[in-house]
């Protein structure tokens, strides 16, 4: 695994901290808020650097798999906060479309590495 995957990997939950503090914004008044609000901007901005310096370099992700696989990461991070913060039902239906969707970003780093 080259760093441009761990750079994307933890893009991707950058992404769900950002996802989450927006969910924490809506629960929340006041200064608090105004803090989520501001957790939002700091994980929002390291993700989608961490994203641009995972396209790049001498081992760049190609842009379709690094947004795939950056988006399947922040999704998943966030369904697994969702789950521990929110208090978010746990479903059988949940739980095997993330599955799936773990073996989607598995296979296409697989794929990806071969090219």
């Amino acid at each position: 695994m080259t760093i441009n995957w761990i750079l994307l990997i933890l893009g991707g939950l950058f992404e769900a901290g950002f996802a989450t503090s927006l969910g924490k914004v809506q629960e929340t008044t006041g200064t608090s808020a105004w803090l989520w609000f501001f957790s939002f901007i700091v994980n929002v901005s390291i993700s989608m650097y961490l994203l641009y310096k995972a396209m790049g370099g001498p081992n760049a992700i190609p842009v379709g798999t690094a947004y795939a696989v950056w988006g399947a990461t922040g999704a998943i991070g966030t369904v697994v906060a969702g789950i521990l913060i929110f208090k978010e039902p746990i479903t059988f239906w949940r739980m095997f479309f993330l599955t799936t969707l773990v073996a989607s970003v598995v296979g296409l780093q697989l794929v990806s590495q071969k090219a």
